[in-house]
């Protein structure tokens, strides 16, 4: 189904995050200051979370070949908050762009 170095960069994806995550232990157990442990979140992770799926939904609504398509969603997956900063000034939004209202007009 996937072409092999595909598969291979997914799986390498998916150890990079279980390697990630904290071992649990009794200090990370206890209440506390959810940051120091990497959790991150709150309103500043709400925020990125959503300018994430929007740079995701534009750049998959887009007219762009797939290979792109799939180089900008890694991009902005792998660089949470960089990415979006990357694609709103480094890709030619303008020319991709599937529709400008969504509508066609009527003759």
């Amino acid at each position: 189904m996937f072409p092999t170095s595909l598969t291979i960069l997914l799986q390498l994806c998916l150890a990079a995050l279980t390697l990630a995550a904290p071992f649990a232990n009794e200090k990370l157990t206890t209440m506390g200051n959810a940051q120091q442990y990497g959790a991150g979140g709150g309103v500043i992770g709400f925020i990125v979370l959503v300018l994430d799926i929007l740079v995701w939904i534009e750049v998959l609504k887009s007219t762009r070949p797939p290979s792109h398509k799939l180089l900008w969603c890694v991009l902005v997956f792998l660089l949470p908050v960089v990415g979006p900063i990357l694609y709103y000034v480094f890709s030619d939004r303008a020319k991709h762009n599937a529709g400008a209202g969504g509508y066609e007009q009527i003759a």
